[in-house]
C-alpha cells in the first residue's frame, strides 16, 4: 500500500489528500481544503467532512489515515468532545462507522491518529526531524499541542513523558500550562499589562511580537514571561526524554524570532543546559496529512499499538 488516502480534521477546516507513503509526498492532485461547521447538527458535520474527498482520484477499498484532535477515543473511533467548544455534537457517535458509509471509493478501514502526533510523525518522516530516533515536537496555535517520538512511534505512558504524552496537561506556577501560553492567555496578558481600555482591541499574538520588536515594554514582556513559562514546563520533560531535537510548528511560529529566546531563557531557568537543539516545521501544511497516512500503513501491518 503506497498510495493512502487520508483526511485532516481541524477545528474549522478539513484537509483530503492521497499520500505516497514511499516518496514521503502529497498525490499529484492537490490535496483539498474545505470549512466545516464544528457546530453544527452530527450529521451535517460529517456530511461536510467527508465532502472534500470527492474530489480526488482514491484508490478502492483503501485503509483511510485520519488526524483528528482530542478528546477523542482513537482506537474505537468516538468522539469525546464535551464542554470544549467545538465538534460537541459528535460525543459518543462512532465517527469510524458513520465516516465509513460517508466516504468515496468504498474504504476498507479507518485508523485515527492524534492530530499532533500527526504533524511530529510527518515531520519525522518527511521533515525536520528525519533520521532523528527521538524528538519532541510543539505546535504553538490556539492551544498547546505536543508528541513525543521514539523511532518515529508516539510515546504516551511512562516516566519520561507528561501524563499522555501531552504537555498541555502540565501546570506552570499553579496554573494549567494553556492559561499561561495560548493564543487566548498570550492576549489576556498583554491586555493586563499594558491596561488596553475595556472593549479597546487586543492585538492577536502576532501582533504582540510585531509591537516588541518596535520595543513596546508590555509586549516584550508579554513574550518573555508566556513562553518563558512555556520553557520551564518542558525542561524537565526533555530533560528526561533527552530528545535529540524539538520541533515547533503551528501558526505562532512565524514569530519564532522573538519565542524561541523566550522559551530557551525558560529552559535555562530550569537547568542551565537542558534546552535541546531546536528547529522550525519544514513542512507544516503537509506533515499532519503524511503522518496520518504513515499511521493507517503502520496498522494495515499489523504493528503493536503505541508503546507504553
Amino acid at each position: 500500500m503506497s498510495r493512502v488516502p487520508v483526511l485532516e480534521i481541524g477545528g474549522t477546516h478539513v484537509t483530503a489528500a492521497v499520500v505516497d507513503t514511499e516518496a514521503g509526498l502529497l498525490a499529484p492532485v492537490p490535496a483539498v481544503r474545505q470549512p466545516v461547521p464544528a457546530d453544527a447538527q452530527a450529521g451535517e458535520l460529517l456530511d461536510a467532512i467527508a465532502d472534500a474527498s470527492r474530489y480526488l482520484d482514491l484508490p478502492e477499498a483503501a485503509h483511510w489515515g485520519v488526524a483528528i484532535p482530542g478528546p477523542f477515543d482513537y482506537d474505537a473511533g468516538i468522539g469525546r468532545f464535551r464542554g470544549i467548544g467545538k465538534f460537541e455534537s459528535l460525543h459518543g457517535i462512532d465517527v469510524g462507522a458513520e465516516l465509513l458509509g460517508r466516504l468515496p471509493a468504498g474504504p476498507r478501514r479507518i485508523s485515527f491518529v492524534n492530530d499532533a502526533d500527526a504533524f511530529a510523525m510527518g515531520e519525522y518522516r518527511a521533515g525536520a526531524a528525519a533520521g532523528r530516533q527521538r524528538a519532541v515536537f510543539i505546535t504553538l496555535g490556539t492551544g498547546v499541542g505536543s508528541s513525543f517520538l521514539d523511532g518515529g512511534q508516539p510515546v504516551g505512558h511512562g516516566p519520561d513523558v507528561p501524563p499522555g504524552g501531552r504537555v498541555h496537561r502540565l501546570t506552570i506556577d499553579g496554573s494549567p500550562l494553556e492559561e499561561v501560553v495560548s493564543r487566548r492567555a498570550v492576549r489576556r496578558f498583554y491586555a493586563d499589562t499594558s491596561a488596553v481600555p475595556g472593549g479597546g482591541r487586543v492585538p492577536d499574538v502576532r501582533d504582540i511580537a510585531g509591537l516588541a520588536r518596535a520595543g513596546d515594554p508590555h509586549a516584550t514582556r508579554t513574550i518573555r514571561h508566556c513562553f518563558g513559562a512555556l520553557g520551564r514546563a518542558l525542561a524537565p520533560w526533555c530533560e528526561r526524554f533527552a530528545p535529540e531535537l524539538m520541533v515547533v510548528g503551528g501558526s505562532m511560529t512565524g514569530s519564532w524570532d522573538l519565542l524561541g529566546p523566550a522559551v530557551r531563557a525558560g529552559f535555562e531557568a530550569w537547568a542551565p543546559g537542558t534546552a535541546p537543539p531546536v528547529a522550525t516545521a519544514l513542512r507544516p501544511a503537509d506533515a499532519p496529512l503524511i503522518g496520518a497516512a504513515h499511521w493507517a500503513l503502520h496498522r494495515s501491518a499489523g504493528a503493536p499499538p503505541v508503546r507504553t
